[in-house]
């Protein structure tokens, strides 16, 4: 049995995953509201800790059976380290180490697109695809790429931190420091940061649903909307060129809007004139484990 444990852009999830991919039990928490803490690096190791626990202790099962922890991370990671993840407000912190002082057995870190996008590959939607773009939409963007089959990977740093193209020029500053990143627009953060301004309290997963479905201010959200997938056909529209792959997999919490935004997407691309080769889009599928794909591809060797 192994662990894998995503540190998402709000929450921590981890799973007990056996020998199949397949998660046998789960457990998470909420961490947005940790994130600015001074201390938050302490706060992140001990919300793995406790989890870890607790999962443990309701399946009956001993950190000595487990084979491997690993460890999915929203930004650049070296075998040890957290090099930079600008969302979470982290530099150069050795996060195995620290875990390391309460299980002792073989932790593996691994950027979380990069592990999404092994697992999507594995046992999900790009299992029969040999030309490919993975792409998590959440709290930032990032992603992957396989040609003919094989994931791309750069020798110094996993790469393809593709929510830090810039599609606006001088546009919006985004946490990386840089402006016009393509994160800022087209995150599901981004798109909820716009309801915000619009409503002017915090909506849940289930009333954006409803807002984009039904609406009173129906013209002020299909303006919105509109803004949203016109930055996210851009980015996406940069990568078909760049790459010109057979399907393009969507996987974070894009996946929760995926009825009212990606036919929206396919469109656009389809009809925007934004491709190179406008002949044929690629085909365009969410991810089909979700938002599990981060735990799942974590403990793929």
């Amino acid at each position: 049995m192994k662990i894998g444990v995503d540190i998402g852009g709000s929450h921590v999830g981890i799973g007990l995953i056996d020998r199949f991919g397949k998660i046998v039990a789960k457990k998470d928490k909420d961490i947005i509201a940790e994130i600015q803490k001074e201390n938050y690096k302490e706060i992140l190791v001990s919300t793995i800790v406790s989890l870890i626990t607790e999962l443990l202790e309701s399946q009956h099962k001993d950190i000595t059976k487990i084979d491997l922890i690993g460890i999915a991370v929203p930004g650049t990671v070296s075998e040890t380290d957290i090099v930079k993840a600008d969302n979470l407000h982290i530099k150069n912190f050795n996060i195995v180490s620290e875990i390391n002082k309460y299980f002792n057995i073989p932790i593996q870190l691994r950027n979380d697109a990069k592990c999404a996008a092994v697992a999507e590959k594995t046992y999900g939607s790009l299992r029969k695809v040999d030309d490919a773009v993975f792409l998590t939409i959440g709290t930032g963007i990032g992603g992957a790429v396989f040609i003919d089959g094989e994931l791309l990977r750069p020798k110094r740093y996993e790469a393809f931190e593709m929510g830090h193209m810039v599609i606006q020029k001088d546009g919006l500053k985004c946490n990386c420091g840089r402006k016009g990143c393509f994160e800022r627009y087209a995150s599901m953060r981004a798109l909820k940061d716009k309801l915000y301004k619009l409503k002017g309290y915090e909506l849940t997963n289930s009333e954006i649903k409803e807002l984009l479905k039904n609406s009173s201010e129906k013209q002020e959200v299909e303006k919105i909307i509109d803004e949203y997938i016109n930055d996210l056909t851009i980015g996406i529209a940069n990568l078909i060129n760049i790459f010109e792959p057979e399907t393009i997999s969507i996987g974070g919490s894009f996946v929760y809007f995926k009825d009212e935004l990606l036919n929206r997407l396919k469109d656009k691309l389809k009809n925007g004139g934004m491709l190179f080769n406008n002949a044929k889009i690629p085909n365009i599928v969410v991810a089909t484990l979700k938002n599990d794909a981060g735990i799942v591809g974590s403990v793929i060797l």
